[in-house]
């Protein structure tokens, strides 16, 4: 199964609530980068992940499936083949997750329990959705949305940066929206209109300076909107020019790729 990355095409972020969650207003673009990710009956329940050290947001949801469900099947071996990056803002974690969800859910004829996805991370629930969505509340609420998907450029940068270090610095900088700006983005939305911004983009650029310089160069190659994915280090612009990945890797940046 593939678990594909994905892009905020506008991510709109407002102060914490007081679960500590930041309330969001985004629009999901799954992209054609993905990972792949198999299930296999095995001796012991276990996940594989090369590359990836330590435990993973896949076999937690693996544990947390079982837990939730109560489902004793036999143990079986969730297999990942990483393509997204890793701590990229793209969501690759999540998307695996959600992939395991659905492989269990397949394996043990049961439904993947409601409140599990968000117990394993906002994400996790935008990408059980297989196309653009609208994500409001702290990622809780998902919303199906029409529109082709845009030809995307994706420069993965040779970084990494925790999403918490980012939306505390987010909080530092004091750029939080209203209530009453984040529901009329959203409604805004809905009716097919959003500004591609993503709010945690100055802290992500606080944190990662190399970011400064990779949506430069997105702007030199003529990619549209540069911005940062999620809460970084990985920026993307949109282009249908084929010339311009081949111009960013002569620029420096080898792992862009269109998606």
């Amino acid at each position: 199964m593939l678990a594909p990355g994905k892009v905020n095409l506008c991510l709109l972020v407002g102060a914490p609530r007081p679960d500590g969650l930041h309330p969001l207003v985004s629009v999901v673009q799954p992209t054609d980068l993905a990972d792949e990710v198999t299930l296999e009956p095995a001796e012991e329940d276990a996940v594989v992940c090369p590359g990836v050290e330590g435990d993973n947001l896949a076999a937690r949801a693996l544990r947390e499936f079982r837990a939730a469900t109560g489902w004793d099947g036999p143990p079986v071996r969730i297999t990942i083949t990483k393509r997204i990056p890793i701590a990229a803002g793209m969501a690759g974690g999540s998307s695996d997750a959600a992939a395991t969800l659905k492989l269990l859910a397949q394996a043990s004829q049961r439904p993947i329990p409601p409140e599990l996805p968000m117990r394993l991370g906002a994400d996790v629930t935008v990408m059980l959705h297989a196309g653009r969505a609208l994500m409001t509340g702290a990622g809780e609420h998902v919303e199906p949305l029409g529109g082709d998907k845009p030809p995307l450029v994706v420069v993965p940068l040779d970084a990494e940066l925790s999403a918490g270090a980012v939306y505390a610095k987010f909080d530092e900088l004091g750029l939080a929206r209203s209530p009453q700006e984040l529901d009329a983005a959203a409604h805004a939305i809905r009716q097919g209109r959003f500004e591609p911004v993503n709010d945690l983009e100055p802290a992500a650029r606080a944190l990662c300076p190399a970011i400064d310089r990779a949506l430069d160069a997105l702007r030199r190659a003529g990619v549209a909107h540069p911005m940062v994915s999620g809460s970084g280090p990985t920026v993307f612009g949109v282009s249908d020019d084929p010339d311009a990945v081949i111009r960013l890797r002569e620029a420096g940046y080898p792992r862009a790729t269109r998606a």
